[in-house]
């Protein structure tokens, strides 16, 4: 069946309210947060991006899923953070079991998402970082930090290498317990996306569960212009920060044209957020040649719409905004975190590279 990517998916306001009701409980004890992703598996999210062989939504084109992607991160990102960044990191797989998996692999993808199955991403390391033995059957050796969803999500794609070649993908469970180590996870936001270290050593690796060829993982534009699926899930948490600003505001602030003005200022900020991310998302479709460029100042702009809407919140709101159990204060811990993902000033250092170097906007409005 297709779905009309215009129309808000069935039953979200739903999931969203659901989320943001289970995300106090997860905030107030940290662990892998079961209940909200059953809340996910039961509105249909986490198949809706899984190749077509493997049972996901028909799209029309990549335009048509990637607008369908970036609602859904949004939206998921407006009920709880956490489960935004655990739900990004399975739609990413999604999308490297559709460009890179074999037929066999889809079959075994769509078993799986019968089970109700989660996927991760983990691609980050401590050195010397993860290695493939060059056995017929290799073993991994190593470790990923700040895996989020260790020990609770059921696999994750992780990357490795080996002699000679670039790192690839592998996918290994990443459900178990003696593995995973959360005692680290100790922050201010964020909790329930438990990023903690995992343990890869001497699991063995079946020629089925390898995915895709050396270097495919790390391939441009898809690799780097792919930071605009977590600016969709930022951009959600964002949203809901105005949203809860204004159901929040007093009566004596919706009365001060200062307030007033600041809280224009977080609409905007993250309405001008919201059409960076589209056009991200509409440029990474295409292939286009500036895909990349366009991704990385939409990080900087994502990063300074957060900036703004969380100073609006703290000057509107007040001390109100910082109590323990206030929506408003579980959001602002979460995006303080979030927004640091990945070295933002490098991104921007590097889409203003290539700014200088051309105008990346659209044919016929550029201005050099």
């Amino acid at each position: 069946m297709k779905r009309d990517t215009e129309e808000q998916p069935a039953g979200m306001i739903d999931v969203i309210d659901r989320l943001a009701m289970l995300g106090t409980r997860y905030d107030a004890a940290p662990n892998f947060p079961a209940e909200s992703m059953s809340a996910l598996i039961e509105s249909g999210h986490h198949r809706w991006f899984a190749p077509q062989a493997s049972g996901g939504e028909a799209f029309q084109n990549d335009s048509d899923r990637c607008r369908a992607m970036a609602q859904a991160l949004r939206q998921v990102g407006r009920g709880d953070l956490s489960i935004g960044r655990l739900y990004e990191g399975h739609v990413n797989a999604m999308s490297l079991f559709d460009w890179y998996g074999s037929p066999d692999q889809h079959r075994w993808l769509a078993n799986a998402l019968d089970c109700g199955a989660w996927f991760g991403v983990w691609a980050t390391e401590p050195s010397p970082g993860v290695r493939l033995t060059p056995e017929s059957t290799p073993l991994l050796i190593g470790e990923k930090i700040f895996a989020s969803g260790a020990g609770g999500l059921d696999f994750a794609l992780v990357t490795a290498a080996s002699d000679g070649e670039a790192r690839r993908l592998a996918i290994v469970p990443a459900n178990e317990k003696s593995r995973t180590d959360l005692s680290g996870w100790r922050v201010r936001g964020m909790r329930a996306s438990v990023s903690g270290r995992y343990s890869l050593e001497g699991m063995a690796v079946e020629p089925l569960m390898l995915l895709g060829a050396p270097g495919d993982y790390d391939r441009d534009p898809r690799f780097t212009a792919g930071a605009w699926r977590f600016c969709a899930a930022q951009l959600g948490g964002i949203e809901a920060l105005v949203s809860e600003i204004r159901r929040s505001m007093r009566d004596a602030a919706r009365e001060d044209p200062m307030q007033r003005g600041r809280f224009a200022d977080a609409v905007v900020a993250v309405r001008t957020a919201g059409f960076w991310v589209a056009e991200a998302a509409r440029r990474f479709a295409s292939g286009h040649d500036d895909a990349v460029a366009i991704a990385r100042l939409t990080r900087g702009i994502v990063e300074n719409a957060g900036f703004i809407v969380m100073e609006a919140a703290a000057r509107i709101l007040g001390t109100q905004s910082t109590f323990d159990g206030q929506r408003a204060d579980k959001i602002i811990r979460d995006l303080s975190l979030y927004l640091r993902q990945a070295g933002p000033d490098h991104a921007r250092d590097e889409a203003a590279k290539a700014l200088l170097d051309h105008d990346i906007w659209n044919d016929g409005d550029r201005l050099w």
